[in-house]
């Protein structure tokens, strides 16, 4: 009779055992950690995606008004079309090289944009436009919006890689193979932080 029970709750043992093994060890940790940083990155890119939606229109209306600033508004579409022809990934995350690829092709976006509204603080009538300024508000939430998903970005992935690298879960890491993510650079948030300038006329 006890080797049957044995038998019958030995398999429930050993498994609520390496449970309890694992998550010592961090590997539930992991998962959560790693799905977190998934999902904060897929906020960042919603957000860039939604600039890239805002631009044709910009660049349309800004056409209007300067059609003279050729060289300012195929800079722009190049950059975005630069920026939105990378494929976005979540193992993106796990290749450096294609996170840096993203982020300069994105800074470059950024660039033009603010030459672009530099551009575009030059022509009145152009400020006065409601379309052209409804496009302007619309970019400066989403700006903001980029800020706010790539801090959490940042935060999200600097507390994935503290367990990537202090002791006893780096073993873990090591045994299943999580490495360190790749994250903004201080260069990259400076770039952030002051393109594109669009609160001019309010």
């Amino acid at each position: 009779m006890t080797t049957q029970v044995i038998k019958r709750w030995a398999p429930l043992f050993f498994a609520m055992l390496f449970s309890t093994l694992l998550s010592g060890c961090g590997y539930n940790d992991f998962q959560s950690k790693d799905e977190a940083t998934k999902a904060a990155w897929g906020e960042v890119v919603n957000q860039y995606q939604r600039r890239a939606d805002l631009i044709p229109n910009l660049v349309n209306t800004v056409k209007g008004y300067a059609a003279h600033e050729k060289d300012t508004l195929e800079a722009v579409t190049r950059a975005r079309a630069a920026a939105t022809s990378i494929q976005v990934t979540p193992a993106v995350l796990n290749d450096p090289a294609a996170f840096q690829k993203f982020q300069q092709a994105q800074g470059e976006l950024s660039s033009a944009l603010s030459r672009l509204m530099a551009v575009a603080e030059a022509y009145p009538n152009l400020k006065a436009d409601t379309g052209f300024r409804d496009l302007q508000s619309q970019l400066e939430g989403t700006e903001n919006r980029i800020t706010v998903a790539r801090q959490r970005y940042i935060t999200t992935v600097q507390d994935y890689n503290v367990q990537v690298r202090k002791f006893p879960t780096n073993l873990t890491a090591m045994m299943f193979g999580y490495s360190v993510k790749p994250s903004f650079t201080v260069e990259n948030e400076k770039a952030i932080s002051t393109a594109p300038a669009v609160n001019f006329g309010k």
